[in-house]
């Protein structure tokens, strides 16, 4: 056989009853059964749950009718997921009483249950589809065989179609609950990097100093009366170690919570860290008050952090910051007129940044073309101060 022989032979002959097409026929005709029990389940929780509604057991026993609609829905994940190869993510539990933050928490959160509710609608809807694709099923493997496959196939997708719009999980509820895991998750490991940091600065800083102070004071001791100068040289110098602990202490305390923060507030506490800048740093802080401890810490140490990095790399001669409120959201913009070329991304600080930031339900972007400077933004939700 020729090459041109070969390219235009038809495709080889597939059975038309093969594997995937007999998975599809026991889908539909098991669709009767399965679509019987969710239908009564359904509609007897709801009838029953409905008319306890005017008592106290009414409310919490929907949230429990829809925790076994939740059960029926993963029952039908399986079947689709067996016979129709349908892949659909399994949606996240819901916590309960005691997680949810208590029973009425619980019991709010079971009543708006996105997920329950999709779930009940699928099972009212699936009675009749069930009948009708029975019917055909059965019926066509005696009087439609030549053309069973196709229909097979059609109703199947409905199925599958159904099943993904129904049963899969709520994409914004669980794109959030994956948020608050991975914040909570930075927030942890944020902390646990601030312990080490402060334990490792006062073992080789302050912790190191004070014990040779006091070595030196013994000395000196010790001399004080053999040798009166030499112990009088010691106590100077014992006295510019004093000195030089207690900056460390206070460099310390300021890199865990600035006391000019907790008195002042943004605007005292940001003048601060900006005369500290190696290039001249302009600041407005136009704020009609001051926000929660939490977000003005959070904030502070943005500034902080963006300040350090226009010191150390920018290259620039001139930086401003610019932190002012717009409705729910405290925004901070601190920009320069340095080399650019900043990324929040590949694991750098920026990148660290704008993790913490999401964590607390902030937003974080960094604008910054070759040789055009860098501006860098972040948006916190405002809180009032309690």
């Amino acid at each position: 056989m020729t090459a041109n022989d070969q390219a235009s032979a038809p495709p080889p002959v597939r059975p038309a009853f093969d594997a995937a097409t007999w998975k599809e026929i026991a889908y539909l005709l098991s669709n009767l059964p399965v679509a019987l029990i969710g239908f009564v389940y359904t509609v007897f929780m709801l009838a029953t749950a409905g008319g306890l509604s005017v008592t106290a057991i009414g409310l919490p026993l929907i949230t429990c009718g829809l925790l076994g609609s939740r059960q029926l829905g993963k029952l039908d994940r399986v079947r689709a997921r067996a016979l129709l190869g349908v892949r659909v993510d399994e949606p996240t539990p819901l916590p309960g009483p005691g997680r949810a933050g208590g029973f009425f928490a619980w019991l709010w959160a079971g009543l708006k249950d996105p997920v329950g509710w999709r779930t009940v609608l699928y099972e009212l809807v699936r009675l009749p589809w069930g009948v009708l694709t029975f019917s055909i099923a059965l019926t066509g493997l005696f009087v439609l065989w030549p053309v069973l496959p196709y229909v097979v196939r059609g109703l199947a997708n409905v199925d599958r179609a159904m099943v993904r719009g129904l049963l899969s999980p709520s994409d914004e509820l669980e794109r959030r609950i994956a948020e608050l895991e991975t914040g909570r998750g930075v927030v942890v490991d944020t902390a646990a990097a601030d312990l080490r940091r402060i334990e490792r600065d006062l073992h080789d800083g302050a912790q190191a100093r004070l014990v040779a102070l006091a070595m030196g004071l013994g000395l000196a001791k010790e001399k004080l009366l053999e040798d009166p100068e030499g112990a009088a040289a010691m106590v100077d110098e014992a006295h510019g170690e004093v000195k030089l602990a207690l900056r460390e202490l206070r460099d310390l305390a300021r890199g865990i919570h600035p006391a000019v923060l907790t008195d002042r507030g943004l605007d005292a506490a940001l003048s601060s860290v900006a005369s500290r800048c190696l290039v001249p740093v302009k600041v407005i802080v136009d704020l009609p008050a001051r926000p929660a401890e939490a977000i003005e810490g959070i904030a502070y140490f943005t500034v902080s952090e963006l300040l350090q990095n226009v010191s150390k790399h920018a290259g620039a001669r001139g930086a401003s910051v610019e932190v002012w409120r717009a409705g729910a959201r405290l925004l901070v913009r601190v920009s320069d007129d340095g080399r650019g070329g900043a990324r929040a991304s590949g694991g750098s600080g920026l990148a660290g940044l704008a993790e913490r930031l999401r964590a607390v339900d902030g937003v974080f972007a960094v604008d910054s073309p070759e040789g055009e400077g860098t501006v860098a933004t972040a948006e916190l939700p405002w809180r009032d101060r309690a």
